[in-house]
Formats: structure tokens, sequence, C-alpha cells
């Protein structure tokens, strides 16, 4: 475990921080990520935004809770202004003390050189309140766009360098929300556009059509795709995966079972992340499997607690250390159909990033030349987020930890590629 600074470290960076933000004009302006911040999510956006414009910028790991240093410029304090997003600026001493302090302790300086090219895999009328990811890319205004099955299975994700999934099931099973919601018209809307999407792209039925979008999904993570899922995403991506000959999904008209002996007949082996998971057979259940540690929808459902994130080395482990950035370690945990992971089913060389007493919530892999992360629950504000529930207001949370894991990730795929261990 890496140790926190020593009592005079400490106080060294404070007197360095005061320093920096003594001065009057610099060559490059600081974005505290620390407690001092005053919007963190914004934050993300004046940095996606100075890439965009064609800038570079840095991203301070572990330095004041994952800083960010821009380039100086009317157009940055402006934006940063319009935004309320706390910054500084740092004349040339001052930079070269931060860049010291960076040097010799648990921290690294990470260039980040273009912006990420980004998809979101939802229906063509999805609401944006219903994704949290959707939220935080609106509310940090960094742009993104819509795919859906055809542009998974038509070839054209080769243009985007990171895709986000969220509560999408690829079992096929509309989440088996025809338990509690049978004959609501948001329901059979959902599965009538379904089956017709699967009829006009030449599938049987919808659990054939999402097991070859999971099959694609999983291609273009592995020719270096960044993949980011969500809620019941993580868990039925893998279950459709790892089902590739296997009926594991219930009839949505008539609750026919799905094969009793599904479980011993998955072959893991295409999944990225989990092994031996049992799956939930049975229509009348609300679970997929035991993939989800929580069992949200069940009667044994666990309590939520709050969750903590794993402290890494910047320097000998970036990539983990990028995606668990956050001024805060202890967050309050959040439901969601997939609310987090048990442990027992991880793969071996999976990076548990954060954890739940004995389940994890936040997990990172590599599959061919991609990578995968995997964040259990709903909304992080919205702890017992509930069907046609008031959407989140970001205005309220504009430092929310959770809500950082999500964005940690957005500019994660623009860091100057080096070698990593992991």
């Amino acid at each position: 475990m890496i140790r926190p600074p020593s009592v005079s470290r400490a106080a060294a960076l404070l007197a360095l921080s005061a320093a920096v933000f003594s001065g009057a004009q610099g060559q490059s302006v600081l974005v505290p990520m620390d407690r001092g911040q005053a919007n963190h999510l914004k934050a993300y956006g004046l940095a996606y935004a100075v890439l965009d414009q064609g800038g570079t910028a840095e991203w301070l790991l572990n330095y004041r809770g994952g800083a960010f240093l821009l380039p100086d410029t009317e157009a940055v304090r402006r934006r940063a202004a319009l935004m309320g997003v706390t910054t500084a600026p740092v004349g040339a001493a001052a930079e070269a003390r931060i860049r010291g302090v960076v040097a010799e302790s648990n921290m690294d300086a990470i260039v980040l050189e273009k912006a990420t090219k980004i998809a979101i895999y939802t229906p063509p009328n999805s609401a944006p309140w219903d994704d949290a990811v959707t939220m935080a890319l609106e509310y940090a205004e960094i742009p993104y766009e819509k795919v859906w099955d055809e542009d998974i299975l038509g070839g054209g994700m080769d243009r985007y360098e990171w895709l986000h999934l969220h509560h999408e099931d690829f079992t096929g099973q509309y989440s088996k929300f025809y338990i509690t919601y049978a004959g609501a018209p948001w329901l059979e809307e959902e599965v009538a556009r379904n089956e017709e999407q699967a009829r006009a792209l030449g599938f049987s039925d919808v659990p054939a059509l999402k097991k070859a979008v999971g099959r694609d999904i999983k291609a273009y993570v592995e020719a270096g795709g960044f993949l980011f899922a969500m809620c019941s995403a993580p868990e039925t991506l893998e279950l459709a995966l790892a089902a590739a000959g296997v009926d594991i999904a219930a009839a949505y008209s008539d609750g026919t079972p799905p094969d009793p002996a599904a479980s011993d007949r998955m072959d893991w082996g295409r999944a990225m992340a989990f092994q031996d998971a049992q799956v939930q057979v049975s229509p009348s259940v609300n679970a997929f499997s035991d993939i989800d540690g929580h069992q949200v929808n069940t009667p044994w459902r666990k309590e939520l607690g709050t969750f903590t994130l794993f402290e890494f080395s910047a320097k000998f482990d970036p990539v983990p250390a990028m995606l668990t950035q956050s001024h805060e370690a202890v967050l309050p945990d959040f439901y969601g159909l997939t609310t987090s992971f048990s442990a027992e089913r991880l793969k071996p060389g999976v990076v548990q990033l954060a954890k739940e007493g004995d389940r994890a919530k936040y997990l990172h892999g590599t599959a061919g030349e991609g990578t995968w992360t995997y964040y259990g629950g709903h909304d992080p504000e919205d702890p017992e987020h509930q069907i046609g529930d008031s959407p989140t207001n970001l205005d309220l949370h504009p430092n929310s930890p959770g809500y950082r894991l999500i964005l940690n990730n957005v500019l994660f795929p623009a860091a100057k590629k080096k070698k990593l261990k992991t």
C-alpha cells in the first residue's frame, strides 16, 4: 500500500499551493481537483475542451486530487470562468516546484494529447436523464454521439475511441421487467422496438441479436477500443458472450424458462471479466446471475454501504491511478440492476479499482489491444433509483466523487501512450 505523505511533506504541499495561487500571471493554468475545486465535473470538460481545440494538457496524478495543468490562454481563462471551474495561474518557478514534488512523490504527470471520440450505445428515443454517463457528459459539456445495434454490427465503430454501455440487457430478457411492469406502455414499446430491430437486421429473435452485438463489442475492444459499462450492461454483456450456444433468456411472451443446465454449458473463455457464474434461470426472479453481489431485486438483496477506492502507484500503475483519481477515497454506494460484482467470479488478472466489503464495485482489464472498465450501479447520486424518478440535477452535485469516476474514464484514452504495467 502507498503511504500518505509525511506531515512535513503535506505542509510543503500546502505551502506550494499557496504560492501557486498567489501568482498574478503564469505560463500555465492549474486546475486543482482536491476539495478546493468549486466544480469537479466541469473541470473535466475544461480539460477536454483544450484537447478538442488541438491543445495539450497534463494530468497530475495524485497531486491535489488529480489536478490538470493547462495552457494559460485567454480562451482557457474565459471558459473556466463561464463554467465555474477553479483555476490558478502558474509561473515558471511555481511550475518547476510542482514538477519537483510530482517527481519525488507517488505522483506522475501524464500528457493528454487528443480529445476522445465518444459513442454512447443507447436506443434512438432514449432520454438522456436515464443514463448517468450521458448526464455527466452533457453537464461537463463534452460532446458525444449515439450509436445503436445497426452501428455496432455495421462496422462503423472504428471512428470512436470510447464506447459506453449503461443499463442494457444483452441477454434479451428486457431486464425481466415483465415481472413487475407487465402491460406498462414503456415496456411494450421497448419490446416492440427491439423485436422490429431484430427482424430488420435478420435475426430470429432479440436474444440472438444482442449476442451478436455483444460479440462485435468485444471485437471492438480487442481491436483497440476503450469500453466503459455501468449498471446491468457489464453483467449481461459477459453472460451474452459466454452463452454463445446456450439459451439463457426466458421467453418474454409466456415466461418459458431457458435451459435449466445453462450454467454448466457456458463458455467463459469467451467472456472478458467473469467466470463460472451461475445463471438465474427462473423467469420469476429478477436477477441475471450470481455475478451481482447485491441481488437488488430479490428477497435476499444486500443493503447498501460504502465502497473504497484502492490507491495505486502513479508511476508504476498509471492506468488504474488515472481511473481512481478522486478527492474522496470512501464513497456512498448506489443500487443498479447490477450493483456490485462478486469477487469470486472475477477472472485472474482483473484489476479491482474499488470494493465494498467482499464485493467489487469498480473493475478494469484488457482484451486484445483495448481495455474495458466496469462500474456497478445506475446513478452515483441516486442510490435507490426507481423507474420514473426525477432526473438527477448535477448542478446540485458538482463535486460528486461518484460521477468523477465516470469522467476519469472519458479522459483516460487521451493519455499519451507509453509502456504500462497494467
